[in-house]
């Protein structure tokens, strides 16, 4: 790898939130909070409504509490640099702690990616009680859970120069997840991340991860941009085999194969590159789709699930549609790689999300799937579906009789993530 990509690595954790969005600005959008934690609505009780696209941030002792004696001094820790609190490794900088917009008053900030520092946000963006009180308000009984920061990205971990240190970082952040998830009675399940970079520790420590009790992985849509090799390549056939055999799916998380940033308009302002970006970011979900249904990957893994999360579900029928014909125009003398068709694969291997949309799971829910579709607040980040949770699932799934309700918001996340209720 050349200087200049291991500069590149290097940067990612600081690229992660861009630092516009910690900038003076943004406007405060007051929040009627008595009026809106009503708990679970009356049309849906019963239903233990799982929250597919949640971020649980990184604790500011996360890896000092944690760290081995050898580690102590050199694990990720926070910094507040010119007013805005960060993760630093050592001197390295690896970026914001993360997106919370929610305040402790519970009002919501748009317009910025988060609050400069740790203490303006919500508590319930990183203690479990507080957290826990939060999805009682809002009728959420389960979040899966994700990183918040850049502090666990792959390409800043290899960019340290030291496998051992990087390695205990990850091993840190899966015992914290377990941890978590037992402190919580089983409601945050936070999924796993895993030393891309070296196969023996990678398929080591997804093992662990899975006895912990961990339900799924993050993985990187095109590894390739992080010097590791394709999906493709057999590197990557026992994970694949490992996940296969216990149902333990892998999840690209607002994951594009191409880069929505180098769609935008130069001259914009920040929120205006940002509106169109976090568009982007969910329609080009379907490019990582379609790498796996032309792969013939999914025919060599029959069982392997795969979780299109912060995606949105209005672009499938059309992506799978042009998938389709594509096949027959474009795919004629690679039939031999693929066995089924784009929807037979949609249908056996992948779940999308939705939280804004209405025209998608009122209009579309039965031709994407009944059974494929989950649920997701994006709590609290910027765009999350926050305060209103009720009244929109109300207002997208109470056409549906309540069979169909209890599969979207419950059963399928269950099915996928191998929950316990």
């Amino acid at each position: 790898m050349s200087e200049e990509e291991k500069s590149e690595l290097a940067s990612a954790a600081r690229k992660y939130w861009s630092d516009e969005g910690y900038t003076a600005g943004g406007v405060i959008r007051e929040v009627d909070y008595a009026n809106s934690r009503k708990g679970l609505d009356p049309s849906l009780a019963g239903i233990k409504i799982v929250d597919c696209d949640t971020h649980f941030m990184e604790p500011a002792d996360l890896f000092t509490a944690r760290a081995p004696a050898a580690y102590k001094d050199k694990v990720p820790r926070h910094r507040r640099v010119n007013g805005v609190d960060r993760w630093f490794v050592g001197d390295r900088d690896f970026g914001s702690i993360g997106g919370n917009v929610i305040r402790p008053d519970h009002n919501k900030l748009l317009g910025r990616l988060a609050f400069p520092t740790f203490e303006q946000g919500h508590p319930g963006a990183y203690e479990v009680k507080p957290r826990l009180q939060a999805m009682d308000d809002l009728g959420i009984h389960a979040q899966i859970c994700y990183q918040n920061s850049g502090v666990t990205q792959a390409g800043s971990l290899m960019a340290l120069h030291d496998e051992g240190l990087a390695n205990a970082i990850l091993n840190i952040y899966n015992d914290a997840a377990a941890e978590r998830q037992q402190e919580s009675g089983q409601r945050l399940f936070t999924l796993g991340h895993l030393p891309l970079w070296n196969k023996t520790a990678m398929e080591a420590e997804a093992r662990r991860c899975i006895d912990l009790g961990l339900k799924g992985f993050v993985l990187p849509d095109t590894p390739e941009r992080l010097g590791i090799p394709s999906y493709l390549d057999a590197y990557w056939t026992p994970l694949l085999e490992l996940c296969n055999d216990t149902g333990t799916p892998l999840n690209f998380h607002l994951n594009a194969a191409i880069n929505p940033n180098d769609l935008t308009w130069q001259g914009f302002a920040f929120e205006q590159t940002l509106s169109v970006v976090a568009t982007m970011y969910s329609i080009c979900n379907a490019a990582t789709m379609g790498n796996w249904m032309v792969s013939g990957l999914l025919d060599r893994h029959p069982k392997l699930k795969i979780g299109l999360i912060e995606s949105g579900m209005g672009w499938v029928p059309f992506a799978i549609e042009a998938l389709e014909h594509q096949f027959d125009e474009m795919m004629p003398s690679k039939a031999r790689l693929v066995q089924r068709r784009p929807w037979e694969y949609f249908r056996d291997h992948f779940w999308v999300t939705y939280w804004f949309e209405t025209i998608g799971p009122k209009l579309l829910l039965e031709t994407i799937g009944v059974n494929k579709v989950l649920f997701e607040t994006d709590f609290p980040h910027p765009t999350s579906l926050y305060p209103g949770v009720q009244d929109h699932i109300v207002k997208t799934l109470g056409g549906y009789d309540y069979a169909v309700r209890k599969r979207v918001l419950e059963r399928n996340a269950v099915e996928l993530y191998n929950l316990p209720f």
